[in-house]
Order: structure tokens, then C-alpha cells, then sequence
């Protein structure tokens, strides 16, 4: 077993054998010779008492002081040689310092209570015999200081062995536990830059999105209103006039709609560029919500709708615009996006069914809304405003209302028009499940 109190907790391994720093082989080393000699000078006299020669009982002092040397390595085969040898009457050295790495090591605590225990009685008994011998006391005295030799040489080292083996492990603990923090933290730093370049993508797709539909509408108005001023320009100045006014209007309301997104992109970039800067804490990117307008605006609602169908009559289209049920008021996330789902569907009607009659209806329900914009086969003898189409306007209108928790439906109908539904709860919903 290993493991002492000298022992630092992470240091590198730089020491030979089994010894993990080269400073505890020098210790050990240093300690071991130190124990020789003091087990060789007390091998003296216990080659007189043993009647043995003196060079023998030398070289045993000699090598039994030099266990210590293995103390780190085998700290029970120490103590055993200590508690062996105390008879001899040699190894003070060698039970202290043994009984303390002992205590100090991983060895489970009823081995070292074991070997304590022996020490202590093999103390008392060989104390106790010699003073037997050699003192004439009151009979209370050679007990009394046999127990008090023995308790002397065997608690503190003992004591202090387990001290500092229980703050070794508390240290280690301590840093079993940094480690894991800093890995925790490590992670939630990766996650937290995960989530913020989520943030990201789904902000450039909700701006995106919506100046699709903002370029979308308003230019395809204006393109039509265009095409209608170049038609009538010789033949109606007034209506060319008033042609030319909702050209300017439709053309001034897309710049502001325009420059209030850019002001959400550059406020959104400043947000990214202050979480990117290093923080204790992990910094997680507020997520957008799909559908919310510009910040310090709450975006078109419903109560435009109006106006709205009102811009697609006056380019010439031929709308009916049907609400059933008590109107209300809903979430902004949810008016806007049912205004974009009737905006785009109006915008695909002048792409692909110039000249077509067109309906929308809007349904308060209960616990939603409803809207549906259908329109009749195209009018062949209306001709194509030639507006070019991405092909992504179904696709951003599913998203914003699945975003929403709702549902979303569009095809082709049986009178050869189109249809586009979709149904949002009432309370914003929660995303998609």
C-alpha cells in the first residue's frame, strides 16, 4: 500500500521504483539509514544480552533499521518488523515512523487498529518485563509506566497518521471535485455557444423570412401598379396619377418595414458580440420568438387586415374579406404571424392568378384563429405581371405557423384556384410537440 502525507496530491510522477516524487525517495532513503544506524548501535547490546557476536548483531540492527526504506510500499511489513523486534529492544525509529505511514495509508482501518493494538502490547510487555527486572517500586509504578511508555510510542504517531491520511483524501476529494466543475463548465460553455449559434441561425431565418415577405408584397403591389400606370399613362392621366402615389406609398412602407428589421439585425449582432465576451458564468443566447416583430414594435396585427385586402383592391384585384365570430385580440407573435400567412397567400395570388377573384375569411374561434385565403382559376384574359417567385413563400408560411403550435394546410382546389388555411391557438401555443 501507498500513500502518505507527503505525498502531493496531482504532482507529476518524477521518482524511481515505487516512490512517486524523487524528494520521497531521498526521504525514505534518508530515513532508512538513519533507522540502520540506530538499530546497528542497539544491535550492540542485544548481541550481549543474546549472547551472540557483536558483528552479528550489527548487521541485524543494520537491516532491520533499513526496512524502513519500504514503508511507503509495504507499510504492514514495516510494522510487523517493528513489532517483531521489540523484544530486541531496538527500532524506536522504525515504530514510529512505521506506525504513522501506516495510519497515513490507504490500508483499511481495522488492519491498522490491529497492528496498532499489537504495538502497544508488545510495548507494555517488554517494558514492563525489563523494569521488572531492574526497578524495585511500589507495585502500581512499573505497570503504570509500561502503559505510559507504550501509549507514548504508539498513539501520537498513530494519531497523526490518520489526521493527515484524512486530509490527504479531503484534498483529493477537493480536487476530484474542481476537476469536475471545470469540466461541467467546460460543457456548459460548449452548450452555451451551441444554443447561441442556434439563436443565430433561427434569428437570420425569422429576418429573412420576414423581409421575404415584406419585399414580397409590397413589390409585387408595386410591380402591378406599374404595369397598370404604363397602361393607362396617355389614356387616364388621374388614374395614372393615383396609380403612381400607391407605387410611392407601397414604396415608403416597404423602407420602413425594411429599416426596422436592419435595426433588429444590428441590435442582435451587438447581443451576440457582448455574450461572445468571457464571463464566469456561461452566457445563454436568448432564443427569439418565431413570429415576433421588431423589438420596440409590435409588427402588423389583424386589425390591419383591412388594409391589407384594401392595397390588393386597389391594384386591381378582386378580394372579399369575410370575419365570423367576436373579434378579439391575441398575442403579437400570433396576430403577426396570421397577418403574414393572409399577406403571403394575397402575394401568391398576384404572382400566379392575375385577374383570379379572391376570398378570405378569418374565424375567432374559442381557443383559436382561423384564416383562409382561396382563390378562383386565373383570369387568361389578365395578363402576367411577370413577378418572379423564390418558392419559399409556403414554405416560410408553414413555418411561422408550426412555430406556433399550429396547423397549416395549402393545395390546389377543385375549381382549379388555390387554397391556403391555418389554424393558431389563441394563447401563442408552445412550439411544435
Amino acid at each position: 500500500m501507498t500513500g502518505t502525507g507527503e505525498q502531493q496530491v496531482g504532482a507529476g510522477r518524477d521518482g524511481p521504483l515505487w516512490w512517486g516524487r524523487r524528494r520521497s525517495a531521498v526521504l525514505d532513503v534518508g530515513l532508512g539509514v538513519v533507522s540502520a544506524l540506530e538499530c546497528g548501535l542497539e544491535g550492540v547490546a542485544f548481541a550481549g544480552e543474546a549472547g551472540l557476536p557483536v558483528p552479528v548483531g550489527v548487521v541485524f540492527g543494520l537491516l532491520v533499521g533499513a526496512t524502513l526504506v519500504l514503508r511507503r510500499r509495504w507499510p504492514v511489513a514495516v510494522v510487523l518488523v517493528a513489532v517483531a523486534t521489540t523484544p530486541a529492544a531496538m527500532g524506536f525509529l522504525l515504530a514510529v515512523v512505521g506506525l504513522y505511514t501506516l495510519a497515513a495509508s490507504e490500508v483499511p482501518r481495522r488492519i491498522t487498529g490491529l497492528l496498532a493494538s499489537m504495538s502497544l502490547v508488545a510495548t507494555f510487555v517488554v517494558t514492563y518485563v525489563r523494569m521488572q527486572g531492574a526497578v524495585e517500586a511500589d507495585r502500581w509504578y512499573v505497570p503504570v509506566v509500561s502503559l505510559f511508555m507504550a501509549v507514548a510510542l504508539t498513539a501520537p504517531p498513530v494519531l497523526l497518521g490518520l489526521y493527515v491520511g484524512a486530509r490527504r483524501r479531503l484534498m483529493e476529494s477537493l480536487h476530484e471535485r474542481a476537476d469536475s466543475l471545470e469540466r461541467e463548465l467546460s460543457l456548459l460553455a460548449e452548450r452555451a455557444e451551441e444554443r447561441a449559434e442556434w439563436a443565430r441561425r433561427e434569428e437570420r431565418t425569422r429576418i429573412a423570412r420576414e423581409m421575404h415577405d415584406v419585399v414580397a408584397h409590397r413589390v409585387s403591389l408595386m410591380v402591378v401598379h406599374a404595369a397598370a400606370l404604363q397602361a393607362v399613362v396617355g389614356k387616364d392621366p388621374e388614374t395614372a396619377v393615383r396609380n403612381a402615389a400607391l407605387v410611392g406609398d407601397m414604396g415608403r412602407q416597404a423602407l420602413t418595414e425594411l429599416r426596422e428589421m436592419l435595426g433588429v439585425l444590428r441590435s442582435t449582432e451587438s447581443v451576440v458580440r457582448s455574450a461572445a465576451v468571457p464571463s464566469p458564468v456561461p452566457v445563454v443566447a436568448a432564443v427569439p420568438v418565431v413570429g415576433v416583430g421588431p423589438v420596440g414594435e409590435e409588427g402588423p396585427s389583424l386589425g390591419a387586415l383591412e388594409a391589407l385586402v384594401g392595397q390588393s383592391r386597389a391594384a386591381g384585384m378582386v378580394v372579399e374579406l369575410e370575419v365570423h365570430g367576436s373579434v378579439r385580440s391575441y398575442p403579437p407573435e400570433v396576430e403577426q404571424t396570421a397577418y403574414r400567412v393572409v399577406q403571403e397567400a394575397l402575394t401568391n395570388c398576384h404572382k400566379h392568378a392575375p385577374g383570379a377573384r379572391v376570398r378570405v375569411r378569418l374565424a375567432h374561434r374559442e381557443q383559436e384563429v382561423a384564416m383562409q385565403v382561396e382563390n378562383g382559376p386565373s383570369d387568361a384574359a389578365v395578363a402576367d405581371a411577370g413577378l418572379p417567385s423564390g418558392g419559399n413563400g409556403l414554405v416560410g408560411m408553414r413555418e411561422r405557423v408550426q412555430g406556433l403550435g399550429g396547423v397549416f394546410v395549402s393545395g390546389p382546389t377543385e375549381a382549379g384556384g388555390f387554397r391556403v388555411s391555418a389554424v393558431l391557438p389563441g394563447a401563442g401555443g408552445g412550439g411544435l410537440p
